[in-house]
């Protein structure tokens, strides 16, 4: 599989470099003030959970880190609600 032997080493050249990513990913509460997050707003909250019924992290929503724990706290309350699934149906 490799192309070199036992002991030597390869080369870094300039294809090794990290890939960057496109660009930063930027909060959408943060920069539209109009959107607020609310639990009534289930149509809304439905593009932060995955189909299993997961909250998607911030790391991929690109939600600050406040907005983030304000959108858990609004997804459980639409759970308890029964607005969202807490987990996927027809298992």
């Amino acid at each position: 599989m490799a192309d070199f032997h036992k002991g030597e080493r390869k080369e870094k050249g300039k294809n090794d470099k990290k890939k960057s990513f496109g660009r930063k990913k930027v909060c959408r509460f943060c920069a539209d003030k109009a959107l607020k997050i609310d639990y009534k707003d289930y149509n809304a909250l439905k593009y932060f959970i995955t189909e299993r019924g997961k909250i998607i992290p911030r790391r991929i929503s690109g939600n600050c880190a406040g907005h983030q724990r304000v959108l858990a706290g609004a997804v459980s309350r639409a759970r308890i609600l029964a607005l969202l699934p807490f987990t996927a149906t027809g298992l």
